[in-house]
């Protein structure tokens, strides 16, 4: 459940049996991640949010980076909802010496499902830097990388879950402090490689980053099992156990930055469940059996309609949050597992043909036998291999033509 809560929870625990022992050092800690979120280093005060998107607010060094590279905590400003000034957190990850003429190219990782209230940062997680896929060979080839823990998580405010334009200007203005950031050396030329949630953050970076960034120039995005169909999403899942957690995050979420009327689709009687689940963030393996145990309820209780997708403004909102097609000159790299029960392998594929009928450049890679939670990990290789020829100014692969 790391990724739209990453492998189908069906199943789960006997999945986790086989982790337990090899991940019992990361149990102990699991729940321990984010025990002091809300520091003085996240709650800035409001006078200081005037400025320009993308600026730093404040910084602080961060121990266990990889080797060859400083890290930092970052608190910079962004564009909200609405238009308006908001803080985001975020780690910026910066390799040692000195930054080569033009500067430093810069990779935006766009984190998978992490939580959806302020304690769930990644930038709070013990494992932080094992969950960025690619960092040390990021930082080894000379790298600027960002990670933004997108609104409302480190920042004392709601998460808007799964809404994409939140997501990429968190991404975006993420970039920019990587340019800027005293040190940093980051250049103009980024690419964003995202998983899940985040692999829909990166398509939504990849559709506005010319008008809402014109200064950078985007060289290309990679996504993981993108959630690229929200309504399919939203529907084919709701019977599973990784479908409701989603659908219960999304519905709590949206209820609070929308302002749409849960009480119109929710059994009261569901309530108390999706409130704990909105509070439990996701790091380890345990997380997930944590979170099977507090779903259990809403097996019995849950909607009182067929699904979101059945009602406004839920339906509407659920298809303003899909990405659409990119410029046709910002190539994409797709990665699927076979085996995902959460982002069918049918629906990347007909995202990809959207892509391809806008004229995009696309590299499919397909995953045999990997399941939701491991898609990232299983492409890293393939993913990075793709930004750095994107940087070198490779010309990009493209299966549309297949």
């Amino acid at each position: 459940m790391s990724g739209i809560i990453s492998q189908r929870l069906t199943g789960s625990l006997r999945a986790s049996r086989r982790l337990l022992l090899a991940a019992a050092f990361l149990a102990l800690a699991s729940h321990a991640n984010t025990a002091s979120a809300q520091t003085s280093f996240y709650e800035a005060p409001r006078s200081l949010v005037a400025g320009e998107p993308g600026t730093l607010v404040r910084q602080e060094p961060i121990d266990g980076a990889p080797l060859g590279a400083a890290a930092y905590r970052v608190l910079y400003r962004s564009t909200g909802l609405k238009g308006e000034p908001i803080f985001v957190s975020g780690v910026v990850v910066v390799p040692l010496g000195e930054p080569p003429t033009g500067g430093r190219p810069i990779v935006a990782w766009a984190h998978p499902t992490s939580g959806i209230t302020p304690r769930c940062a990644p930038s709070l997680a013990i494992f932080l830097f094992q969950q960025i896929q690619g960092l040390r060979s990021f930082v080894e080839r000379g790298y600027v990388v960002v990670a933004t823990d997108y609104p409302g998580l480190g920042t004392p405010e709601i998460h808007p879950y799964l809404v994409g334009d939140s997501e990429a200007r968190a991404v975006i203005d993420a970039v920019r402090v990587g340019r800027s950031m005293p040190g940093a050396g980051g250049g103009k030329r980024f690419a964003v490689w995202g998983h899940s949630q985040g692999g829909q953050a990166a398509l939504f970076t990849g559709m506005i980053a010319k008008t809402y960034a014109p200064e950078l120039m985007l060289v290309g995005v990679a996504a993981a099992a993108p959630a690229t169909d929200l309504v399919t999403l939203m529907n084919d899942d709701i019977g599973s156990v990784g479908g409701k957690n989603i659908t219960a995050m999304t519905l709590w979420s949206w209820h609070r930055v929308y302002g749409a009327a849960i009480d119109k689709i929710v059994d009261p009687r569901a309530m108390p469940a999706i409130d704990r689940l909105a509070h439990e963030c996701i790091e380890g393996p345990f997380d997930l059996i944590a979170r099977q145990r507090t779903e259990k309820p809403l097996e019995q209780h849950f909607l009182t309609v067929e699904g979101p997708a059945s009602i406004e403004p839920w339906r509407s909102l659920l298809e303003k949050n899909t990405p659409g097609a990119l410029p046709p000159d910002v190539p994409v790299f797709l990665a699927q597992g076979t085996t995902d029960q959460i982002i069918r392998p049918d629906v990347t594929r007909d995202y990809m043909g959207k892509l391809c009928k806008a004229a995009s450049k696309v590299k499919l890679m397909m995953l045999p036998n990997v399941g939701h939670g491991r898609a990232a990990q299983a492409s890293t290789i393939a993913a990075v291999n793709w930004i750095t020829d994107r940087f070198a100014g490779e010309a990009p692969p493209n299966d549309c033509a297949d």
